[in-house]
């Protein structure tokens, strides 16, 4: 044996990680590849990507076909790249309610359901009041963890906010599944006690296709998942500002769509993976997170070890350039362990500077951590600064083209601990998510 070679070796592999090193490993991430893909995505043609449109569709085909370029595998038991699902618009056909006898006013109404029919004879269920002093949004969010029927009793005092729920729910959100929850009635009143409630609803329901767009790369461990995400859906057609409708949501979220696909790309050129790698674009985050809430029944959720989701990284952070930051950064030690690997190179990643924006619970990750996933969002965005969030005016343009290359290659750097196997982030405490 020749000591004096091994070391040299030992001496090596105890060297910090350099800046030359961390180009060499991730040279194959380039920027004219990122420009390509955020443009075809972010196009005027995509008509702003919104769900169950012309333009998703085009967008979903356009990822699809750059997975199948890459040389990705469809998830198990999918034949294509395309994770096909439906969900139902309820639209009210007829909407009858009376309290203590008397009908309730349309514009003093709005429920939530995933029935078709709902008939309620003098029906009194333990009502919930959100009186003139109490906090409407407390209320309204302990309603709306109701696993039975229940009526909402909201002073008129709350009428701008009751006004604002009520047309939001009024648009009329898919549902996953038709007859298996409860109906909340939210009704506004003076009223201190119920002694009876009549109800009778119609709800004409349509059938709709939404898709995920997602491949794999089989690892050595078929059963332990690392997974990359960010959503492809957007706002679509907005109200014109200067000529200009369409919402191109080039950083929301085109930009970790992009992200997605080039990881996808640099990992396969790689050496085959420990662990296996799933690489996934979302529907529907915009109008609810369903998109990911399907994904989430694909898989044991103890089998996925990290998701590193991916939201708006075209611009830089508060942080300074080439920076991001980790939503939920205490919620695991998956922050911890990206800090470390990128240690000595010209990336870092902090902690999320924002944390009354709530942004962990704002993305596709909030579906798998509560589960227990180490799921978290990496975002760069200066939210409480952007100025082009869900506007027309998030395009291309507006990105920095070199950070957003270089985040890529951070978040890279950055999992390739994950990949490897070398390293497990602990389990998000599925009782301490919301």
């Amino acid at each position: 044996m020749n000591l004096k070679k091994v070391s040299v070796a030992l001496g090596l592999a105890c060297l910090p990680f350099t800046g030359a090193m961390a180009q060499k490993a991730v040279k194959n991430i380039q920027q004219k590849d990122v420009t390509r893909i955020v443009k075809t995505l972010a196009a005027d043609d995509m008509q702003g990507r919104r769900t169950f449109t012309p333009g998703i569709e085009k967008a979903q085909d356009f990822i699809a076909a750059e997975f199948k370029a890459i040389g990705l595998q469809p998830l198990a038991g999918d034949t294509d790249f395309k994770q096909e699902f439906k969900m139902y618009q309820l639209t009210p056909d007829k909407v009858d309610v009376e309290v203590n006898g008397d009908k309730v006013k349309p514009e003093n109404l709005f429920y939530s359901t995933v029935h078709r029919k709902i008939e309620w004879e003098d029906k009194a269920p333990q009502p919930i009041f959100i009186g003139e002093n109490d906090d409407f949004r407390q209320g309204i969010n302990k309603a709306r963890q109701q696993t039975k029927d229940a009526l909402v009793v909201v002073h008129p005092k709350h009428q701008a906010m009751f006004s604002r729920y009520a047309n939001f729910f009024k648009q009329s959100s898919p549902v996953a599944e038709l007859g298996k929850g409860p109906t909340i009635i939210y009704v506004m009143t003076e009223l201190t006690q119920i002694t009876s409630l009549d109800v009778e609803i119609k709800n004409d329901a349509k059938e709709l296709n939404l898709a995920n767009v997602a491949g794999m790369i089989p690892g050595k461990r078929a059963n332990e998942f690392v997974v990359f995400s960010g959503h492809h859906d957007h706002i679509g057609i907005q109200k014109a500002l200067d000529g200009d409708s369409i919402a191109n949501g080039a950083d929301d979220d085109a930009s970790g769509t992009t992200a997605v696909i080039t990881l996808a790309r640099h990992f396969k050129k790689q050496p085959k993976p420990e662990r296996t790698l799933l690489f996934v674009t979302f529907t529907a985050e915009e109008i609810g997170g369903f998109g990911s809430q399907h994904f989430s029944k694909q898989l044991d959720p103890d089998q996925i070890v990290a998701m590193f989701n991916i939201e708006m990284i075209g611009k830089g952070s508060k942080f300074g350039p080439n920076t991001a930051y980790i939503t939920g950064f205490e919620k695991s030690d998956f922050g911890t362990l990206l800090q470390a690997a990128v240690k000595g190179t010209a990336y870092s990643f902090h902690p999320d500077p924002y944390p009354k924006e709530n942004l962990f619970y704002r993305s596709d990750n909030a579906t798998l951590a509560r589960l227990g996933v180490p799921a978290h969002t990496i975002s760069s965005v200066q939210i409480d600064q952007d100025k082009l969030y869900h506007s027309v005016n998030d395009e291309v343009e507006s990105l920095d083209m070199a950070h957003m290359t270089n985040m890529i290659k951070a978040i890279a750097l950055g999992a390739g601990d994950f990949v490897k196997g070398k390293k497990t982030p602990k389990r998000v405490d599925k009782t301490q998510v919301q």
